[in-house]
């Protein structure tokens, strides 16, 4: 049995090359498999790769304030 892999926010926006405020949406929103502990969040690695392989870390287009899509 290998011990369980916890990232950080910012490990976890390294790991799936992203931004932390991606991060931090996707926490907003309640999409992203994430355990709080204490203040902080933690991410299993495991639940990680599970939920991209299922389509979760899909990009969508977002507008911005001028109502354009931004990547």
């Amino acid at each position: 049995m290998t011990p369980t892999s916890w990232l950080s926010v910012e490990q976890l926006a390294e790991y799936l090359s992203i931004s932390k405020e991606t991060v931090y949406r996707w926490l907003e929103k309640g999409t992203v498999p994430a355990h709080r502990v204490g203040k902080l969040w933690r991410f299993q690695t495991k639940e990680i790769d599970e939920w991209v392989k299922c389509g979760g870390a899909a990009m969508h287009p977002i507008k911005n304030a001028n109502g354009q899509l931004t990547k």
